[in-house]
């Protein structure tokens, strides 16, 4: 029994004996060597950075189109979404008020015509008998002076008269441009007045995008533009792009045209209008997209989103120093149109060396050897 125990404790003794022997390091010691990672040196170069804004599309012209008169709509001429050219009929309004206005204009004209007749007719047959002296001078002065007001009263009941008439030509509401017909709110029969939109004609050969940047976008915006006024820097603007809401390109390039005066209060934020060729027809007055506006950067320092780690608002990357130490460095970055890489605004410059691999693993002041 005791030469069995001898037995099994000289056993261990050889292990662990050949376990020591074996390792560099005793038992319950780590190894410090360092670790060998990827790195890249920066570099500088051009590139074209995109700032993309949420835009809503208006037409040229988008003009509502009311009833002047009050009444039934009688007939409507065009339907949903038709092209119609300045002038076309839209609608008829049967206005019983029109017709009955033009009527008494046209009576109160008869009527005048006939006292002008009756002061003509005062005026000849006065006259020769106050030039024989047979009447006085005044009686014939005073026919005179009622042949002018008839005349003056003629005037006045054809003015009544015209306004009348085109007062109910008012009753045929035609398109005041060129352009498409929106939504029809109301229908044959429904009664409307001048408070009324009965539909909308937007112009959209050319249309407007309309959107929106903050003030701090505002001044970066113009100070990376030539020219000493906002109208010279809005000449020296880029030409912009429209995406589509289903997220496609629009072929034709856009140009900003305005920049509001002032800032909303409420918001922060200053009005953009752009305006894009629309020669196919294919923009609609109301549809919505995203307005982008191109950057281009001259050397600039471009590094891949890989090789940075974010801590809370902050990006971080791990500059190495003497080829033995990653040092990790507050960048601050702007992202590239591809959403792959960052252009690093400040943090970095050109010929610094950052490590570009094992991200999850990497801490400030870890001892590494760079990999050739």
């Amino acid at each position: 029994m005791n030469f069995r125990i001898l037995s099994v404790s000289f056993l261990s003794v050889l292990l662990l004996a050949s376990c020591g022997g074996g390792s560099k390091m005793g038992f319950g010691e780590e190894d410090n060597t360092p670790q060998e990672y990827e790195t890249i040196v920066l570099q500088e170069q051009n590139t074209q950075l995109e700032s993309v804004y949420p835009a809503t599309i208006k037409g040229q012209e988008d003009i509502e189109i009311r009833p002047r008169v009050d009444g039934f709509i009688k007939q409507i001429f065009v339907d949903e979404g038709s092209a119609v050219r300045r002038g076309q009929l839209l609608f008829t309004i049967d206005s019983p008020t029109t017709e009955q206005a033009v009527k008494t204009a046209e009576a109160a004209v008869n009527s005048a015509n006939a006292q002008v007749n009756t002061a003509k007719t005062n005026v000849d047959r006065i006259r020769p008998l106050a030039e024989k002296g047979i009447v006085s001078s005044v009686q014939l002065q005073t026919a005179e002076d009622s042949y002018q007001t008839a005349l003056a009263s003629k005037a006045q009941a054809q003015a009544s008269l015209d306004n009348a008439r085109a007062s109910r030509s008012w009753a045929n509401v035609t398109s005041p441009v060129d352009g498409v017909v929106g939504t029809i709110s109301y229908r044959q029969g429904s009664l409307v007045n001048n408070g009324n939109v009965l539909t909308t004609v937007a112009n959209t050969s050319n249309v407007f995008a309309y959107f929106s940047l903050n003030e701090k976008e505002l001044v970066s915006l113009l100070n990376s533009l030539d020219g000493s006024t906002q109208s010279e820097k809005i000449k020296n603007m880029p030409a912009v792009t429209l995406k589509l809401a289903d997220g496609t390109i629009y072929e034709e390039k856009g140009k900003i045209e305005t920049i509001a005066g002032l800032v909303n209060s409420a918001t922060g934020s200053v009005n953009f209008r752009a305006e894009f060729p629309n020669r196919g027809g294919l923009l609609r007055s109301g549809f919505s997209g995203n307005l982008i506006i191109p950057r281009y950067m001259d050397n600039a320092i471009i590094i891949p989103q890989s090789v940075t780690k974010t801590q809370q608002d902050k990006y971080l990357a791990y500059k190495v120093q003497g080829d033995t130490m990653a040092v990790q460095t507050i960048i601050s970055v702007l992202p590239t149109p591809d959403g792959k890489n960052y252009v690093v605004t400040d943090g970095l410059k050109a010929g610094d060396r950052i490590v570009s691999e094992g991200m999850v693993t990497m801490a400030d002041g870890k001892k590494i050897r760079v990999k050739k």
